[in-house]
């Protein structure tokens, strides 16, 4: 099933509600994950959702990340997105499961159990980022730097200049992703781009580390500051959404958020690596 075609369409019944709600049934482990993923699916009143299942058990210890979960901040990059006004996080949960607590996300692209079907979207950030053998991009790609290949040889790593991926950025940049690689863009059939695994986000230093760097320095498009102008003004301490997020993440990271989100909008421009952290994460994927 594509994307659209697993959001529950009866009246009351949303692809959160049989997430949060549903019958859980593990499938089996993404085994080449860091952390326990696991693919899953939920069932509720007749819907049958594919989703991606983290139980916090499974988690390991990050020294720079010691306060509250993964998947707390998974789900708060999703109630963020949702905020913008943004369909770029699948819907997200933070629910009980067989194995405890834990993330529970809706799954983009052709499931572990049907890799095969012809129609099924594309999964993968094919079309978006590329390794050229060139000193400047072609029109259409924005470079973002010079990348070992192995061998001695280096290649110009670029993305493309794509509406979609300027959100993403803008997104990044205000959840403070710490591990934008390619294989968390997830682009369908349908025209949708998709980020995920948010874990490593929303810490209070500055942890930005992505392959969206081609717009450093150029001023936010219109639609972007827009977004974040939505967000800023659903983050006031007694809105609903800064209730929600502060049961997600500290309210240190709280405060750090309405403050980078305040920053953006007074600078007007994409951020620039600031050297005091690796800028681009490894591997590339």
């Amino acid at each position: 099933m594509s994307a659209p075609e697993r959001i529950p369409q009866k009246p009351g019944v949303t692809a959160e509600a049989v997430l949060a709600r549903g019958e859980l049934t593990v499938h089996g482990r993404i085994a080449e994950a860091s952390n326990a993923v696991l693919y899953a699916t939920a069932g509720l009143d007749g819907h049958h959702l594919p989703c991606v299942y983290k139980p916090i058990a499974g988690e390991r210890p990050l020294w720079d990340f010691p306060e509250g979960t993964l998947a707390q901040r998974e789900v708060a990059a999703y109630e963020v997105s949702r905020a913008l006004g943004w369909d770029l996080v699948p819907p997200t949960v933070l629910r009980d499961g067989p194995h405890g607590e834990g993330m529970c996300q809706l799954w983009v692209g052709p499931t572990p159990d049907d890799p095969g079907d012809p129609d099924a979207p594309e999964r993968g950030p094919d079309g978006l980022l590329a390794l050229v053998d060139a000193d400047a991009p072609e029109p259409g790609w924005k470079a973002v730097g010079f990348a070992d290949v192995g061998g001695g040889r280096t290649a110009l790593l670029v993305h493309a200049d794509d509406e979609r991926l300027r959100r993403i950025a803008a997104l990044d940049a205000v959840i403070n992703n710490g591990d934008r690689k390619g294989g968390h863009l997830l682009p369908l059939a349908d025209g949708r781009l998709f980020g995920i695994d948010h874990g490593v986000t929303f810490h209070i230093e500055n942890k930005l580390r992505t392959l969206l760097w081609g717009w450093a320095g150029e001023p936010l498009p219109t639609a972007v500051r827009a977004a974040l102008s939505l967000l800023q003004d659903q983050l006031a301490d007694a809105g609903p959404l800064m209730a929600r997020l502060r049961e997600l993440i500290t309210a240190a990271e709280c405060e750090a958020l309405r403050d980078r989100t305040a920053d953006l909008l007074s600078d007007g421009h994409y951020p620039r690596p600031t050297g005091e952290w690796p800028a681009i994460p490894w591997p590339l994927v």
